[in-house]
């Protein structure tokens, strides 16, 4: 197992030597290697932009924002050098992409990082149009069938979950893109019977869906009507969210498997991380009788999507295609992280009751960029510290 590079300033030995969390600039690995001009110690923290109460999907650094800083533009630049080269580094792209991607070139990095696109350049045309046909060629085999008896109980449970998928934000309530996701996870079912299609896995496409979509789409994305856009531009964006899902899927396939013995060892684990870093909120739960599976079983079958705005997924995604074995081992540091963020909380309540609600209507939906860095900062920290520990915790 890798554990990822070291975050600088902070030896092998424990984690004195970690600054603070509340310093604006958390550390994150290699963000040097992204941008090596010396960092302007801030005069004063800039006045942060109001987020609207139905979590908007852009980027806070996207429309309506202030303009980027020199620090921005130089990230920005950074990544349009790797992606232009004739064979992108995907090792330097990960370190780059760790602190999150910028939003232009969100989508041609996903496509990196998810294994979809090659990183030589000259492949990459050819690539897109022989997946994209692929798929659609997956269509016209398989997706007629989602009539006949042995498959109708998939179709119809895949039916029924896709209008509950984001149901605060309207582009998902638009016929046409509840069409698209059926038709994704219909097919994604049919070759998959392993696992077939689970609750939870409707959630993943959402994420891809966005950021594909916003390649097309200057403003913010989650009111526009995709009836404007042409008939080719969907089906690439269709196409494109198949295979990057399917490829984040794989790496996960244990968690929708029969009786889900992913998520049920990744529950267990993160009971077994949380009582070695925080005792008492350990003990506070077992004090009340809450068992982690009532709460973090959702964490782990909808990757947090369920606990946060889904601008804030995105951004944690950024970092996950980053990380090795991102979205499973990875993602556990972050949900650990995740639930200590919330101690002063937890410990506040002493009820049953009460600790279920919190737990389950965590208050993110004003959270952005800044809230995910310092989540990632601090599950970092705690990989670093525990991962390669057996005697902390065992894998």
């Amino acid at each position: 197992h890798q554990s990822g590079p070291p975050v600088p300033g902070l030896g092998k030995g424990g984690g004195s030597a970690v600054p603070s969390l509340r310093s604006p600039w958390p550390l994150f690995p290699a963000e040097e290697a992204c941008v090596r001009t010396p960092l302007q110690k801030q005069q004063s923290l800039p006045l942060r932009p109001v987020i609207p109460l139905v979590a908007r999907i852009s980027d806070q650094n996207a429309s309506g924002a202030p303009p980027m800083t020199v620090r921005e533009k130089t990230r920005l630049e950074k990544f349009r050098q790797l992606l232009s080269s004739h064979n992108t580094d995907l090792d330097e792209l990960r370190k780059c992409s760790w602190p999150g991607v910028p939003r232009e070139v969100r989508p041609v990095t996903w496509r990196l990082l998810s294994g979809y696109l090659p990183a030589n350049m000259e492949r990459r045309k050819l690539t897109l149009q022989r997946k994209r046909e692929e798929y659609f060629g997956f269509i016209q085999q398989y997706y007629d069938s989602r009539n006949e008896e042995h498959h109708q109980d998939t179709y119809r449970q895949i039916h029924i979950d896709i209008p509950r998928t984001n149901p605060l934000i309207p582009l998902f309530q638009q016929p046409l893109v509840q069409e698209i996701f059926e038709r994704i996870l219909f097919i994604w079912a049919i070759r998959h019977p392993a696992s077939g299609y689970v609750q939870g896995i409707n959630d993943l496409v959402t994420p891809f869906f966005v950021v594909f979509l916003s390649e097309y789409v200057e403003e913010d994305v989650e009111n526009f009507d995709v009836t404007n856009l042409s008939q080719d531009v969907l089906r690439s964006i269709e196409a494109d969210s198949f295979w990057c899902m399917s490829k984040l899927l794989d790496g996960i396939q244990d968690n929708y498997t029969f009786a889900q013995p992913g998520i049920q060892k990744k529950v267990k684990a993160l009971e077994e991380l949380v009582s070695r870093i925080d005792e008492q909120v350990h003990n506070h739960f077992r004090k009340y009788e809450v068992e982690y599976l009532q709460f973090a079983f959702r964490w782990m079958n909808n990757l947090l999507m369920r606990e946060l705005p889904l601008r804030c997924t995105i951004r944690l995604w950024d970092t996950y295609q980053s990380e090795p074995e991102g979205f499973s081992h990875f993602h556990l540091y972050v949900c650990a992280a995740f639930l200590i963020k919330w101690r002063k909380e937890i410990l506040d309540e002493e009820d049953f009751q009460g600790l279920l609600m919190l737990l389950q209507n965590l208050p993110t939906i004003h959270w952005g960029n800044e809230e995910i860095g310092l989540l990632l900062a601090e599950a970092y920290r705690l990989k670093y510290m525990f991962a390669d520990a057996p005697n902390h915790y065992r894998r």
